[in-house]
């Protein structure tokens, strides 16, 4: 399997700790302030992009759905009204950010429908074929293993499923230098004085500097196994929608 430069983007530099136990750790730590910074930090579109995400699924109406790195659970509420499914599935690396998802979860009436659950990308605990279909918003930066994670997913997909990622790229023109100031400077700024965390938003744009984007990820989905591979860039490439179904041969 290949190594792309963004799995050895991590966190904390100076720490032994792989990249997967420091990004739960990071999340742990400002899990209390998460929804609110991303509330705060992209003036609410982002609620906007994970409907978008959700939608692109709504052809096939999925009842069986896997949230992968679900955070608080945003995904997985909004999935639940938008695609009324039988039973979602939702795993995360951060116990700090499920506790925090899981109270969200109960708050709706909505535990007997949405499951979060403790859970690897890389190791996902489930059967083969299982899902009709898999999410991830703003999570596949964070796989240690790029490949290894998509190929698990690739795994527990049925036949004919499909998934639906949400990441962020780096917007060209213009926009381009704006965008960049605003990660490398004022992204971080404001983590640092909600969230004590600063490093937190200093990794959030280092690791989407790396990350593979574009027709480059569709080449990664398509050399792991994935077809019908297609992207949709949103609010001038802040970030962009990438799905890719399992053959159903």
């Amino acid at each position: 399997m290949s190594t792309y430069s963004h799995d050895t983007v991590v966190p904390f530099k100076d720490s032994q700790d792989t990249k997967k136990d420091q990004v739960a750790g990071m999340f742990d730590n400002i899990a209390y302030r998460y929804d609110f910074l991303n509330r705060f930090l992209s003036a609410g579109i982002d609620i906007s992009w994970r409907k978008k995400l959700i939608a692109e699924l709504k052809d096939m109406q999925p009842q069986y759905l896997l949230d992968v790195a679900t955070g608080t659970g945003d995904v997985a509420i909004l999935a639940c009204r938008m695609l009324h499914p039988e039973k979602i599935t939702a795993i995360d690396i951060s116990e700090g950010m499920l506790e925090i998802g899981r109270k969200k979860v109960a708050k709706l009436l909505l535990n007997n429908q949405i499951e979060l659950i403790k859970g690897d990308s890389e190791a996902i605990n489930s059967a083969t074929g299982t899902f009709d279909a898999v999410t991830v918003a703003f999570g596949v930066r964070n796989f240690e293993h790029l490949e290894k994670g998509l190929l698990e997913i690739l795994r527990v997909l049925r036949p004919g499923g499909k998934l639906a990622v949400l990441e962020f790229s780096r917007p060209r023109g213009l926009f381009k230098w704006f965008y960049n100031l605003y990660m490398e400077y004022l992204a971080p700024g404001f983590g640092k004085m909600f969230s004590k965390n600063k490093a937190a938003y200093k990794y959030l744009h280092s690791s989407v500097k790396a990350f593979p984007e574009g027709e480059t990820f569709l080449h990664i989905l398509q050399k792991v196994g994935f077809q019908e591979t297609s992207l949709k860039r949103l609010s001038l490439g802040i970030c962009t929608i990438y799905c890719g179904k399992k053959t159903s041969g």
